[in-house]
């Protein structure tokens, strides 16, 4: 975990987002974007404000004005000193005043707006009431892909991110699992990926033995046993760009079949990852690592996508399944994480983040995905 910090990004960073922005926005036939707090926001400013507070904070993007961010005076200051702030207007309102009707008076009447999925519903049907005739679309649906191809820079922070879940598991491989319940074993993945630079940590999926079946089943206070099969999955933010990785590890040595289904799902996750190279639709990525299963007989036990997006959020478009059509582009990151799960027996996933290159991809998570005995 050594080298240089990571760029930071500057306004001008920020502010070529925001024109990208709304030149996507054109493009999809909306009149502008309205952002509200969120990654969204964090993204395309710097700024991520009060996550309780009720109060309006919105950014316009539009194409006849330059980038207007309405916010709380008491939450002014801190806005201004976000790093995206030089390169857009700041306009705050007093309690007592209506947020609704400065914001309104910057947009088209008629206008369609793509706006931001967090948004709350209260904001956005008074807006709506103030302009009866405007329109909405989330951005998730709009614009899926506004964050989903990553910069040098970004790209940076993505590996770091990346390294930092890597040493997290070369750590935990040494603690004891046998006799210690998942959520202890949670509780030294959480303490292992601050330590390695996470300020926030997402998920610890730590499923022993029968609850390695359910892919989500996260923590319990189930005792891990000597011949259990363990899916670890973990990640989180770190620098604000995610990590999120998954691999199997058996206490004891484990049986026949059991390497033949961590085989098998490591053969699925390097035929997804083989198949990653710009142009490919995303959906090729999921065909891909599902044939291998299919082909072996286990392909009613891979009941999830291959992959999602991944940047300032560990969960974010595109995602790797049957249907989307999506090509792939140099710049975006994703996860390459085939599964098989055995109903009241076991289960395997490996998981890497792998980012689309000039000629194919590159794993962000270097470590090894054999089936690791632990103690």
């Amino acid at each position: 975990m050594t080298g240089r910090t990571p760029a930071r990004f500057t306004a001008d960073d920020y502010r070529a987002r925001m024109e990208r922005a709304v030149r996507a926005a054109g493009d999809a036939g909306l009149a502008g974007l309205l952002v509200a707090p969120g990654p969204d926001l964090v993204w395309l400013t710097g700024y991520a404000p009060p996550a309780a507070t009720e109060r309006l904070t919105l950014l316009l993007l539009t194409p006849d004005r330059d980038p207007v961010l309405v916010v709380p005076a008491l939450e002014a200051p801190d806005a201004a000193a976000a790093a995206g702030a030089p390169a857009l207007t700041l306009r705050d309102w007093t309690d007592g005043k209506d947020p609704y009707a400065a914001t309104t008076a910057l947009l088209d009447t008629r206008g369609r707006y793509g706006v931001s999925d967090n948004a709350w519903a209260l904001h956005l049907l008074r807006l709506q009431k103030a302009l009866p005739d405007s329109s909405y679309a989330s951005l998730t649906e709009a614009l899926p892909m506004l964050r989903a191809v990553k910069d040098a820079a970004e790209l940076e922070l993505m590996a770091a991110a990346g390294a930092a879940a890597d040493a997290t598991y070369e750590e935990i491989r040494k603690v004891p699992f046998a006799g210690r319940r998942e959520s202890e074993v949670g509780a030294d993945l959480a303490g292992l990926l601050r330590r390695f630079g996470h300020s926030q940590v997402d998920f610890t999926i730590v499923a022993s033995g029968p609850n390695g079946a359910n892919p989500h089943h996260e923590v319990g206070d189930r005792v891990i046993e000597h011949g259990d099969m363990i899916v670890l999955d973990f990640g989180g933010l770190k620098d604000g760009y995610g990590s999120d990785t998954s691999r199997t590890v058996h206490v004891g040595e484990p049986t026949d079949e059991e390497r033949r289904v961590h085989d098998l799902v490591r053969e699925a996750q390097e035929a997804g990852f083989r198949a990653v190279r710009p142009g490919v639709a995303c959906q090729e990525v999921d065909r891909a690592a599902r044939a291998v299963i299919a082909d072996a007989g286990y392909g009613e036990y891979f009941i999830h996508r291959t992959g999602h997006g991944i940047g300032v959020t560990t969960h974010e478009p595109p995602y790797m399944i049957e249907g989307e059509e999506q090509p792939l582009v140099p710049g975006m990151c994703f996860s390459v994480e085939p599964g098989v799960y055995l109903p009241g027996r076991f289960g395997v996933r490996i998981e890497d983040i792998v980012t689309v290159t000039e000629n194919g991809g590159r794993r962000l998570n270097d470590t090894t995905r054999e089936l690791v005995v632990v103690d």
